[in-house]
């Protein structure tokens, strides 16, 4: 099959052909129609998420089942499924407490044999524990969700990290209620779902807030009320513009969408007093991000972690399914550009200057 690999942080991606390896028990081998192209994979291109190398690339897909391992009973060749980068194993601590998207065991398939090997015999790992930038991929069963055969593989493969994640940070880690008052800082594909999330939970003052105006304008059309430009362009502080929508308040529940220290800072900023602030970006390890004793107490709002929208993906991907099917969400408008396999690279520069919410890799 081919794939494209990784071979050395800060380089571009290799399309080559490469030999996959067998199913083994519980296993199934999906036949990828789409791919996303997520900002967490460009994070381990450019060497800011360390990730053992080489490596395919993806964890954003949707395709058909081809091959299904001994033990499988659940899913047979035919089925159309999301694919998950965690798998669930239903057994330890953290699953049987209800928080399945911070399995014990979750990823240990991406780590435990080699994925495939390339023409030169060189172990490829699994990128993200899925390696969605293939045509092919083999993953454990818990990770490969049917669901509906009607909805487009392009749309599919979204819900599998970027809508799921954005979605969800609003629906199941802050739970925002119907009147809430949000702001979104950061408008990459996974904030604009965070947007259509607030929506759909009927907040009822939704601010976007991006240094792109082109984004700003991707999140008004996904549901935003309004927009506050925070770059040079802007012509004034984001926090206050978004304090001065709010009454001088600020709002219920801030969503960090970017990783950076700086814009988690603006986002507390940003919340009032004993509101909620969500951190869904995925930054790096040496970036810390400081606060003083007194304001964690005086200000008494609540800052969570939010991985992968705390997502149980055999209960949520059905659901988005349903909620798109129904135009309570609207993914197909996350979708930017449809590119091949061999336009990986160019999809990756594209994220990088910020022209798109999401490129989708269509095989």
């Amino acid at each position: 099959m081919r794939a494209a690999v990784l071979y050395e942080a800060g380089q571009p991606l290799v399309v080559e052909d490469v030999a996959l390896r067998a199913p083994g028990p519980g296993d199934v081998v999906v036949r990828l129609a789409a791919s996303g192209v997520c900002h967490s994979d460009l994070s381990v291109q450019n060497g800011t998420l360390p990730h053992p190398l080489p490596a395919i690339l993806g964890h954003e897909g949707a395709g058909v089942v081809e091959e299904v391992g001994a033990d499988v009973t659940d899913l047979a060749p035919g089925d159309h499924v999301i694919l998950s980068w965690v798998a669930p194993c239903r057994r330890c601590v953290m699953c049987l407490a209800g928080q399945p998207q911070l399995c014990e065991h979750g990823m240990d398939h991406a780590w435990a044999a080699p994925h495939a090997t390339s023409g030169s015999d060189a172990a490829l790992f699994a990128g993200l524990a899925i390696a969605t930038f293939a045509e092919h991929t083999v993953v454990p069963a818990a990770a490969a969700i049917r669901i509906d055969p009607t909805l487009p593989f392009d749309v599919a493969s979204l819900m599998g990290c970027g809508v799921v994640t954005g979605v969800g940070a609003v629906v199941n880690a802050a739970r925002v209620p119907p009147g809430a008052s949000v702001a979104v800082v950061g408008c990459g594909g996974v904030g604009l779902a965070a947007v259509q999330g607030a929506r759909l939970c009927g907040a009822a003052r939704i601010v976007a807030v991006d240094t792109n105006p082109s984004k700003l304008a991707l999140a008004m059309e996904n549901g935003a009320t309004d927009v506050v430009d925070a770059g040079a362009g802007g012509g004034g502080d984001p926090v206050a513009a978004v304090r001065e929508l709010t009454g001088g308040r600020g709002v219920d529940h801030a969503f960090e969408v970017v990783g950076l220290s700086a814009t988690i800072r603006q986002a507390y900023a940003m919340a009032r007093r004993g509101g909620t602030v969500t951190v869904v970006g995925a930054g790096s390890f040496d970036d810390q991000v400081s606060f003083s004793a007194m304001e964690l107490m005086a200000d008494g709002k609540t800052v969570i972690g939010c991985v992968y929208g705390s997502t149980d993906p055999a209960r949520d991907f059905p659901r988005l399914v349903e909620l798109h099917q129904t135009g309570r969400l609207d993914i197909t408008r996350l979708i930017s550009r449809r590119v091949t396999l061999d336009e990986t690279n160019d999809a990756l520069a594209a994220m990088t200057a910020g022209e798109v919410a999401r490129s989708v890799i269509v095989f």
